[in-house]
């Protein structure tokens, strides 16, 4: 049997763009795991857990902290920052 995985888009917000740029070491690590994830959503599932009290979700890449929100079509990454600064 063939199937072929269907790719969900990843789009940054303005914010988002500007954490990464911040964290510039970390931003390739960042950006892959993000891309894995959208390619095949068991990549990272034991990274990915559901926010408390909000529709988005959370990313954990090593001590970093991806916040998105997910639909059928597409990744919105909103945030990125390190564990401790993530939630301010």
């Amino acid at each position: 049997m063939s199937y072929m995985l269907r790719v969900k888009p990843v789009l940054y917000t303005r914010n988002a763009l500007k954490d990464l740029r911040k964290h510039g070491n970390m931003q390739a690590r960042i950006r892959r795991a993000v891309e894995e994830y959208a390619a095949d959503g068991m990549a990272h599932s034991n990274n990915v857990t559901d926010l408390v009290g909000d529709d988005g979700r959370r990313l954990r890449v090593g001590d970093f902290r991806v916040l998105f929100k997910e639909t059928d079509t597409a990744i919105t990454v909103t945030r990125v920052a390190p564990r401790g600064e993530v939630y301010d």
